[in-house]
């Protein structure tokens, strides 16, 4: 019963988000910022982003902010909910939400605006999201990249160091992923092109997780797709191929915020805090502690900003 209550109340929430605020309703989407103080914090479903949402959520508690948290899988889903005000407040990578957000709003063909550089990436971002909506915040110093790993004995067999090395060796791959790389163009259509990596399929099992890792350690799927922070790869013996072609833009943690509910000067502060502090190193090594050491995610991301004086 409660997994059915569970199902049920995700699903009207993403039946209800299915469209956010319609794009010609300018007055709507540009009315001053909301400081509503019951807010849902919401986490795209892998380790990082449930610790991202976390501190999030502990840094907002004690600026005396109420919030919840919800785990809604894919961007598909949680960035229309975070424009009808379903979901507050998200944590985002600066290059791919740019990109996400203009293939949206200019079709799947449009020219990619995320790029490495950060200053030109967050200006895009803003421009497409401030009609929608949305506010997003400064970008800190923790950058997080899409990478892509194979089995160490693979790499050896075939003499793979880079994602060049794999387009050439003609071998045929089936990448464990999440659902939507399909579509996207930094994961199965980049790899293609730029690559020339035969992609026979995207097995469905998520961005860097254990099944999805396991899957490529057994020798089912042959690459995985995971991050630059992902501190666990070795426990499965599994190596990262090279961006060589920089196939990946640099994607700088950024929260994202529904303007009209959590666009106010007491959001930005409290979220603000982390901005000083947090790293890619930092970031790395919290993922491990949940994801080797089975950690709580909440554990870990308050002894961090215990740590950095952060929470009181």
């Amino acid at each position: 019963m409660r997994r059915r209550w569970v199902a049920v109340v995700l699903g009207a929430l993403l039946t209800g988000c299915s469209t956010g605020p319609s794009l010609e309703n300018q007055s709507a989407v540009t009315a001053a910022p909301g400081d509503s103080h019951r807010l849902t914090i919401g986490s795209a479903g892998f380790t990082e982003s449930d610790l991202l949402a976390q501190m999030y959520a502990l840094l907002l508690n004690q600026a005396g902010y109420r919030t919840s948290l919800l785990t809604v899988a894919n961007r598909e889903l949680y960035e229309p909910a975070l424009e009808s005000g379903q979901i507050d407040v998200v944590p985002e990578y600066a290059a791919t939400f740019a990109d996400w957000l203009n293939a949206k709003t200019n079709g799947a063909d449009a020219t990619p605006v995320g790029s490495p550089d950060l200053a030109a990436t967050m200006k895009a971002l803003r421009r497409l999201a401030t009609p929608r909506g949305l506010t997003v915040l400064d970008a800190g110093r923790a950058v997080d990249q899409n990478a892509f790993a194979v089995s160490a004995a693979y790499a050896r067999q075939h003499d793979l160091k880079t994602l060049s090395d794999l387009g050439a060796s003609g071998l045929k791959v089936r990448l464990a992923a999440g659902d939507e790389c399909v579509q996207r163009p930094y994961c199965e259509p980049g790899l293609r092109k730029t690559y020339g990596i035969d992609i026979t399929g995207v097995d469905p099992k998520g961005v860097g997780t254990t099944q999805a890792k396991r899957a490529v350690q057994s020798g089912q799927d042959q690459m995985v797709l995971t991050t630059t922070t992902d501190a666990t790869l070795t426990d499965f013996g599994l190596v990262i191929l090279t961006d060589d072609k920089h196939l990946q833009n640099a994607d700088y943690v950024v929260p994202v915020v529904n303007r009209s509910r959590a666009g106010s000067e007491g959001v930005t502060k409290a979220l603000d805090k982390l901005n000083d502090v947090l790293t890619t190193t930092d970031l790395a090594s919290m993922n491990q502690q949940v994801d080797s050491w089975r950690r709580l995610a909440k554990d870990v991301a308050r002894t961090y900003l215990e740590e950095k004086r952060l929470l009181k």
